[in-house]
């Protein structure tokens, strides 16, 4: 984790670069000032979308707490919306495009799924239960894999040959 910070700041001037770049090309085709109104109304967008999302993701955190559900679908969901008004809110067309792209709701679906996937990774089998509730794991009739990773689930091996669900519990 700590080596990928180092480049955080590489990144952001990267991301700095590209979004001058593409202003400028954009005033070039449209004029400076339709590019300055398309980058002022994409900020004030994402300010009126960070307070909706954040109002959604609450509402629907609390939902599902009081439905006695896992809250991470919820969750994740907010979080990528919350994350993609910020971008639209920030002053810039490329990081505008970006949280407008997270905004709609097949990309949202995707970036939501990979958010978990990625949290799973991260945390405990157990926690991951917690947040998302069950998950279903395929189980394999044969020999076992090659041995896993240190922080990955053990090949888990039956007989039958067909796919189960089942729940992975830690010990």
């Amino acid at each position: 984790m700590r080596r990928g910070l180092r480049f955080v700041p590489l990144a952001m001037l990267a991301a700095l670069v590209l979004e001058l770049a593409v202003f400028v090309l954009v005033g070039r085709a449209v004029g400076f000032g339709v590019a300055l109104l398309l980058v002022l109304a994409a900020s004030l967008l994402g300010m009126v979308l960070l307070r909706r999302e954040g109002m959604r993701a609450w509402r629907g955190f609390r939902t599902a707490a009081q439905a006695g559900q896992p809250p991470g679908r919820q969750v994740t969901d907010g979080l990528v919306g919350l994350l993609g008004a910020l971008l639209l809110a920030m002053p810039g067309l490329v990081s505008g495009l970006v949280g407008l792209l997270l905004l709609v709701p097949p990309v949202r679906a995707v970036a939501r799924v990979g958010v978990q996937r990625a949290t799973e990774r991260r945390v405990s089998s157990m926690v991951a239960g917690d947040l998302f509730g069950p998950r279903r794991v395929r189980v394999r009739r044969g020999a076992p894999r090659p041995a896993p990773q240190p922080d990955t689930e053990p090949p888990v091996v039956v007989d039958g040959g067909r796919a189960i669900e089942g729940e992975i519990v830690e010990r």
